[in-house]
C-alpha cells in the first residue's frame, strides 16, 4: 500500500471515507462514487448476507475494470492507455540504429538532423537577449509586479546564454575544430531525438514537451516579456501564467499589491480566484482593477461549463478543457468565503506532484468531493 505524504493524499483518503462510511453501506447502495451519470456501470452493495454470498456477489458483478470504480471519469483510462503507448513508441525509437546504411541514399544521419536543428535554433534565438539593467534603470519605483518580470528576464537570459554557448560549441565539434565531449554528444543526441537537452532543462521551467514544441513555448514566453518591457509600469491586460518560470511569485505579487493598496497585513491575505466570462485575451479590454487577469490554464478530469459558470463532468474523449480568463485578487483570510467551492490544485505540468503552484477556488453544483475523487486539476503547460 501507499502512504499519506501530503495534504492532498489526506484529503483524498478522507473523501473516500466520507463516501463509504455511512449507514447506507449496510443497505443496497451504489459503491461506485458519483456514478449516477454513467450508463451500464454500477456495483451495488448486497443486502446483509453470508461471507460466501458476498464473495459470489463480487465475482458475478465485478466483471471488468473501470476507472469509474474510483470516482474517476472514463477518460482516465484513455489517458492511461495513451501514455503507455507513447512510452512504448518512444522506447522503440530510442532502440533504432543510429547509423545510415549505404542503401539508404538521401537519408540524413543523426548528426545531419542535429546540425539542421542547431542552425534553426541559432537563427531564432542567437541574437535574443534582454537588457535587464536598462529596463531596471528606467523604472523610478519598482513594485512587486516589476520585480517578478525582471526576475523572469534574468532567468531567460541565463537560459539563452547556455543555449547559444552549447550550440556554438557543438557547431565547432561538427566542424572538427573541437573534440566531441560527452556533453556535446548528449546535446547532439537530444537534438536528434527531439528532446530538451538536460543542460537546458536545469536552467528552464518544468516541462514534458518535445524539443520542437518546447521551443515554440519558449518563443511565447519571450514574447510576453517583450510586450511587458515596452510598458514596464503596467502589467499586461492578461498575464499568461503558463509562460512564467515562477508563477508563484506573480501570485504573491498580487497579494503584495493588495496589501500595499489597502494597508493590510500580507500574511493575513489569501489568493481568491474567479473564472470570468472572458473566453480569451481578445475579450479583455482593460487591466483588472482589483488584482490581475491570468490565462493559459487547462482543466484535466472535468470541464468548465461556460453557461452555468461551474465545474461539470468532462465530455467523452475530451482530455483537457481550456479555461476562460481567471481573475485573481488578494483578500483578507477572514473575509474569504470558500464554502461549497472546489479547491482545485494548479500544477505546472501533467506530472503534477512537485510542480504544484496553488489552489484555485472554483464554483461547483456537485459536492466538491466528487472532483477530489475525479482527480480534477488545472494544468499550466500541456505535454502536447
Amino acid at each position: 500500500g501507499g502512504h499519506i505524504v501530503n495534504d492532498f493524499d489526506r484529503l483524498l483518503c478522507n473523501t473516500y471515507l466520507d463516501f463509504y462510511m455511512k449507514d447506507e453501506l449496510l443497505d443496497e447502495t451504489e459503491m461506485y462514487p458519483h456514478a449516477e451519470d454513467e450508463k451500464g456501470v454500477s456495483f451495488t452493495c448486497p443486502a446483509p448476507t453470508s461471507y460466501e454470498k458476498y464473495l459470489e456477489h463480487i465475482d458475478t458483478t465485478l466483471t471488468s475494470d473501470t476507472p469509474v470504480a474510483f470516482g474517476l471519469h472514463p477518460n482516465a483510462e484513455i489517458d492511461f492507455r495513451t501514455t503507455q503507448s507513447e512510452v512504448m513508441f518512444r522506447t522503440l525509437v530510442e532502440l533504432q540504429p543510429r547509423q545510415v546504411g549505404a542503401s539508404e541514399e538521401g537519408a540524413m544521419s543523426p548528426q545531419d538532423i542535429a546540425a539542421a536543428k542547431l542552425d534553426d535554433i541559432m537563427d531564432r534565438f542567437g541574437e535574443k537577449k534582454f537588457d535587464v539593467e536598462d529596463v531596471s534603470s528606467a523604472l523610478d519605483d519598482k513594485g512587486p509586479y516589476q520585480n517578478v518580470f525582471i526576475q523572469e528576464m534574468e532567468v531567460m537570459n541565463r537560459l539563452l546564454s547556455e543555449i547559444i554557448r552549447s550550440l556554438k560549441e557543438l557547431a565547432l565539434g561538427f566542424k572538427g575544430e573541437l573534440t566531441m565531449s560527452d556533453s556535446m554528444d548528449a546535446l547532439m543526441n537530444a537534438l536528434f531525438m527531439d528532446e530538451v537537452p538536460a543542460a537546458w532543462s536545469k536552467l528552464a521551467w518544468p516541462s514534458r514537451k518535445a524539443l520542437s514544441s518546447w521551443l515554440l513555448n519558449f518563443t511565447n514566453r519571450l514574447q510576453q516579456l517583450d510586450e511587458w518591457q515596452n510598458n514596464p509600469l503596467e502589467i499586461p491586460k492578461v498575464t499568461m501564467l503558463s509562460y512564467l518560470v515562477n508563477p508563484q511569485s506573480f501570485l504573491t505579487a498580487i497579494n503584495q499589491v493588495a496589501a500595499q493598496r489597502n494597508q493590510w497585513e500580507l500574511d493575513k491575505l489569501v489568493t481568491y480566484s474567479e473564472v470570468t466570462r472572458f473566453a480569451s485575451i481578445e475579450n479583455v479590454d482593460k487591466i483588472n482593477p482589483e488584482g490581475a487577469y491570468i490565462g493559459g490554464l487547462s482543466m484535466q478530469g472535468a470541464r468548465w461549463d461556460t453557461n452555468s459558470n461551474v465545474i461539470d463532468k468532462s465530455k467523452p474523449k475530451e482530455m483537457f478543457c481550456t479555461l476562460p480568463i481567471i481573475s485573481v485578487r488578494g483578500v483578507a483570510a477572514d473575509k474569504a468565503d470558500f464554502s461549497g467551492q472546489y479547491m482545485c490544485p494548479v500544477y505546472k505540468t501533467e506530472q503534477r506532484g512537485p510542480t504544484f503552484v496553488y489552489c484555485a477556488n472554483l464554483k461547483t453544483k456537485s459536492p466538491p468531493g466528487r472532483w477530489v475523487l475525479a482527480g480534477v486539476a488545472i494544468i499550466l503547460e500541456l505535454t502536447t
